[in-house]
């Protein structure tokens, strides 16, 4: 396996995910394997910025000769941490560096809050990466992983990063040999075997993370492809596809932002999360939680990849309404009301008067449930 291919600006390091289903399908071993092949086939520099081989003698006996930065360690609450010394990276400046683990939140103390955002810093030092993370992590398929496989899924990594990447290798076993794995010992300690097995590595739950992994590579590559042909001039772009959601200050509403994106990497196109605010509006100070929210929202769908629009307008429905057909919107995503159906027949609903008078849209409406999660 060679240097990965660039398209961008050559002073940008190159980005290589390595994505699985879930635990133990051999995400790092392959990625091991192909810096190793990279080095001592094609004489290029790659060293190890962190590897977390998780007791596994197979893993560990693959890294052989390849090198290893020193970690980092940093004091927190009376012990010591280790973590990836990003400053250490770039002084060596290798051509490529291996960065397991890429959900992971870094301790309190270091550089960056996320190992995501150690990666990016080191692609815009010019160094290549290789790093690893399963699909239940990424952002927008939280909620589905968490209804799946009956658990809390708390670090995630934004899907604008996986736009980032010129290349995402699925790495993919059948759902019997992972089973078989896990029964050997090969993914976890003994003790957590049944209980795994009855829990996250279900047959059913596997069978949707592995579809989900196969189809996140796909969108990726059909991402690269549309353009690289729209860069050459090979086609001329359709009239592109629109996406909005409809942003409340309501607790839940990451679920919105979640969904939003998911279609919008599905049409590769822009999205818009949009709130109205009310001119007499008073900024936050009769209900300071539900500004935070809202503030934690607008951060969340930049995250995402969106373009955060605040509007101002006394009535709600007509700021939407507007702002769609000006934008050309073609898939909206509303929250379903809590409220009552008397309520709504008496003041309204800003869902029936979006479906009223906008044509030719597709309306998503997710159902609203208070978030237990915590980023």
């Amino acid at each position: 396996m060679g240097e990965i291919k660039l398209d961008r600006r050559e002073e940008q390091g190159k980005l290589r995910i390595y994505l699985g289903a879930a635990p133990g399908v051999g995400k790092t071993f392959d990625m091991i394997n192909d810096a190793y092949r990279m080095k001592h086939q094609e004489g290029i520099d790659v060293v190890i910025g962190l590897v977390e081989t998780h007791g596994r003698q197979e893993t560990e006996a693959r890294i052989r000769d390849l090198e290893r930065i020193p970690l980092r360690e940093i004091p927190y609450h009376g012990v010591t941490l280790k973590e990836m010394d990003v400053d250490g990276i770039i002084a060596r400046h290798p051509n490529t560096v291996i960065v397991d683990e890429l959900a992971h939140t870094n301790v309190p103390g270091s550089k960056n809050r996320k190992r995501y955002e150690d990666v990016l810093e080191l692609l815009e030092a010019g160094i290549n990466v290789m790093t690893a993370v399963n699909i239940q992590h990424l952002e927008t398929l939280n909620d589905a992983v968490n209804r799946s496989a009956n658990t809390t899924i708390r670090e995630t990594v934004p899907d604008n990063f996986f736009k980032r990447a010129d290349e995402v290798v699925n790495v993919d076993v059948t759902v019997n040999e992972l089973r078989s794995r896990l029964r050997q010992g090969k993914i976890y300690a003994p003790e957590k075997v049944e209980q795994s097995l009855a829990n996250f590595f279900r047959i059913g739950n596997l069978n949707l993370l592995r579809e989900l992994a196969l189809r996140t590579t796909a969108e990726q590559v059909s991402r690269r492809e549309s353009e690289y042909r729209r860069t050459q001039g090979l086609e001329q772009a359709a009239v592109p596809e629109k996406v909005m959601v409809c942003l409340s200050t309501r607790p839940g509403t990451e679920r919105l932002l979640r969904v939003g994106a998911r279609i919008a990497g599905r049409l590769s196109t822009e999205w818009y999360a949009v709130y109205v605010t009310r001119p007499d509006d008073d900024k936050g100070h009769g209900d300071p939680e539900a500004h935070h929210r809202l503030e934690e929202y607008q951060k969340m769908a930049r995250d995402l990849g969106a373009k955060v629009v605040s509007l101002t307008e006394k009535n709600v429905s007509d700021a939407l309404i507007r702002f769609a057909q000006q934008e050309s919107i073609s898939h909206v995503v509303f929250g379903q009301s809590a409220r009552s159906r008397f309520d709504i027949l008496l003041r309204g609903s800003v869902l029936n008067r979006f479906l009223s008078e906008v044509r030719d849209v597709t309306v998503q409406v997710v159902p609203m449930q208070k978030s237990t999660r915590k980023a």
